[in-house]
């Protein structure tokens, strides 16, 4: 066998185990959710055909799961890509060595919310919307289409992901030449790490809410409102705090996520009682 033949090969395989890990991500992406990880566990499954043929060591192949085992979250179908983006960063890190570990983490992190918040509102603000409303329409007047027109739905997001994680394969794999080629590898971790640091600082200011209703009387009808204080010094500041600290903890190293997440509830448990938050 030539190298034109043998290229193609190894092309075609890659491809199917491209088809493979999407139909394992596609089953499993809501599967494993949790709060200390998400779709990590689905996602490291999903791709793990992929690292057992690119890293047949097992040092190595150890080093990719863990890599994949970090916090992962986004919407299945439109995120897909990503999947296909990191198959193909994987398979030019087993090539050449090139491509730190961080590189794919940053990507991973840097796209998931982005591409997250373009599938909510396509797939399940829209289509889905759509397909479920003809499907009562047809189901209120005992139609039994109205049964199965749900399946449409099901049918399209398989589709749509299969083609996006292929899409995200085949151009990640020539971006990541041109990347290589180029030089830009720091510049594409620190921008990911970026927009990441954005995303994250984005749902901390959405989802983390704390208050405090101290207030002190200073004088006859005047009080001193601790939490407008603090919003006038830097709005959500105790939030921020909050984060900052569970970060310090996890930076540490010295506190697991189960206990961290048992001593959050106990704290806010407490502070509630004394009227403190």
């Amino acid at each position: 066998m030539d190298e034109v033949e043998k290229n193609k090969t190894v092309e075609k395989d890659m491809k199917k185990l491209v088809n493979k890990s999407w139909f394992r991500y596609w089953l499993s992406a809501e599967m494993s959710n949790s709060y200390e990880r998400l779709q990590s566990l689905s996602f490291c499954y999903s791709i793990i055909p992929v690292l057992k043929k690119l890293y047949p060591n097992k040092e190595e192949f150890g080093e990719a799961v863990k890599r994949h085992l970090n916090f992962f979250n986004t919407e299945p179908t439109w995120g897909s890509p990503i999947l296909g983006i990191a198959i193909a960063m994987e398979e030019e890190k087993a090539k050449t060595k090139q491509i730190p570990g961080e590189a794919i983490t940053s990507l991973k992190t840097g796209l998931m919310g982005p591409l997250a918040g373009i599938g909510d509102t396509i797939d399940w603000g829209t289509l889905k919307t759509i397909i479920y409303g003809i499907a009562v329409t047809f189901a209120s007047s005992g139609n039994i289409l109205g049964a199965f027109i749900p399946l449409v739905f099901t049918c399209l997001t398989f589709i749509i992901g299969r083609y996006l994680t292929n899409f995200g394969y085949t151009v990640g794999k020539d971006s990541v030449k041109s990347i290589l080629q180029q030089g830009w590898i720091k510049e594409l971790i620190f921008g990911t790490s970026i927009l990441g640091l954005f995303m994250m600082g984005a749902l901390t200011s959405n989802f983390v809410k704390i208050i405090t209703p101290l207030s002190f009387e200073i004088a006859k009808g005047q009080t001193l409102v601790i939490q407008e204080i603090l919003d006038s010094i830097v709005p959500g500041l105790l939030p921020l705090c909050a984060v900052f600290g569970i970060y310090y903890f996890l930076k540490k190293g010295k506190v697991n996520y189960g206990v961290l997440a048992i001593g959050i509830v106990a704290i806010c448990l407490v502070a509630s009682f004394v009227g403190v938050l």
